[in-house]
């Protein structure tokens, strides 16, 4: 444990003395909180990235879901499907059935993870990736949309990969396109949905959350060379922690790294 007073300023020059991006350290420190026996449903890029990545290092029996209907992939090295509808995602899959059937996996219990990103997240991790505005009809941005993100979160324990910045960070999202604590408490309980909820937010600052009672956000740990100051300014509420000081993250090793980069040679999403 450490006093957060005492971490340096994270900034551009620091970033670019390390040998990674901000997307390889997304991946690696999501394949971290992955576990061996797990069944993570998992889309394309950082999640897909850091599923795959978690299988070959440490969770060979972690197994991956893909919307397109694909159940227990092994991704190749360099082989990455552009889509989660890609024949690619078929290589040595247990089996191949239909999205519906897929769905049905997660109302029967039988997906522990949902891995996800978005637009926007709020302090009770209601995940936004339909629209920015405040008319649906006349929005400013037009999102992708759902697709099967509602389902996901509504059923499983949700990771969240993205950059930390104050317009992504915000009070109360814009339209709750996948719910995370809804309005915080009880709320998610109460609404009807009694499996999963928000498990964890990592993004280029720190892992993050959320609350037992509250179900607020949370720090968990600052990444190296992150102030607890720094995460605050590109927030936009007020971050739980515990004042006894935050944890501190390893940095990616070189073996993670190499792994990774072999995953993605051509970095179409590592940077």
């Amino acid at each position: 444990m450490i006093n957060t007073s005492a971490v340096a300023t994270h900034d551009e020059s620091a970033q670019a003395a390390k040998n990674y991006t901000e997307a390889e350290m997304l991946t690696v420190m999501s394949s971290r909180v992955l576990e061996d026996g797990k069944v993570v449903f998992a889309g394309v890029g950082i999640p897909l990235l850091a599923a795959t990545l978690a299988q070959m290092q440490r969770c060979p029996g972690l197994t991956i879901l893909f919307e397109g209907g694909v159940i227990g992939p092994f991704i190749e090295p360099g082989k990455l499907p552009p889509s989660t509808n890609e024949q690619r995602c078929t290589k040595r899959a247990n089996m191949v059935v239909s999205s519906t059937d897929v769905l049905l996996l997660l109302q029967r219990g039988h997906v522990d993870i949902g891995f996800m990103s978005g637009a926007q997240i709020d302090k009770y991790g209601n995940l936004n990736s339909s629209f920015l505005g405040d008319d649906p009809s006349n929005p400013k941005v037009r999102l992708p949309g759902t697709g099967g993100g509602n389902d996901i979160s509504s059923l499983t324990n949700m990771i969240v990969a993205m950059k930390h910045e104050p317009r992504r960070f915000v009070e109360k999202v814009d339209f709750i396109t996948s719910p995370g604590f809804l309005s915080g408490g009880t709320s998610r309980y109460d609404s009807g949905l009694r499996a999963g909820g928000m498990f964890r937010v990592i993004t280029n600052l720190g892992i993050f959350g959320f609350d037992d009672a509250t179900r607020a956000m949370k720090v968990l740990a600052l990444h190296e060379g992150v102030s607890l100051e720094e995460v605050q300014d590109n927030t936009g509420f007020d971050l739980l922690y515990d004042e006894g000081g935050i944890d501190v993250t390893k940095a990616p090793t070189e073996q993670e790294l190499q792994a990774l980069r072999e995953l993605d040679p051509d970095r179409r999403y590592i940077g």
